[in-house]
């Protein structure tokens, strides 16, 4: 048999190893991460929800994701533990550095003469109420027939 046809199927296999052994390293990290939960930890899941962490089980998490408001969680569905300082930075929304800029909350700091939020949704054109009338009356006369 000749070398060069096992050669192809030999990178092959060898990259399918590294492949394996990295998702197998990630994993290790991400079980350690979990490990390092305790209470009074904060944590973002996997759907980006901040929390502190109340109680730590084998299989799941009890995490007070507001004031008095608890809800039982999978291990798996965390997806960060997070250093006290930064938690306190993102939940809270500590002032922001000067080189960061800063997004509003809505759109009315767009609007220069301040009119954001006045939309008039009121009818200004009477001829549409005659029209919508109209309408409705040749649709009954179509009902009778």
């Amino acid at each position: 048999m000749d070398i060069g046809l096992l050669l192809p199927f030999i990178i092959l296999i060898g990259a399918m190893l590294l492949m394996t052994r990295s998702a197998k390293k990630k994993q290790q990290q991400a079980m350690q991460m979990r490990d390092r939960m305790e209470p009074g930890t904060g944590i973002r899941t996997i759907g980006g929800m901040y929390a502190l962490v109340k109680e730590v089980h084998s299989d799941t998490v009890l995490l007070e994701v507001a004031p008095g408001v608890h809800a039982v969680y999978a291990k798996n569905a965390v997806g960060a533990v997070l250093e006290a300082d930064e938690y306190e930075r993102i939940v809270n929304g500590e002032d922001h550095d000067a080189d960061t800029p800063v997004v509003p909350d809505d759109a009315s700091s767009l609007v220069s003469d301040g009119s954001a939020g006045k939309t008039d949704l009121s009818k200004t054109d009477p001829s549409a109420d005659d029209a919508e009338t109209g309408d409705a009356k040749r649709k009954g006369d179509t009902d009778s027939n």
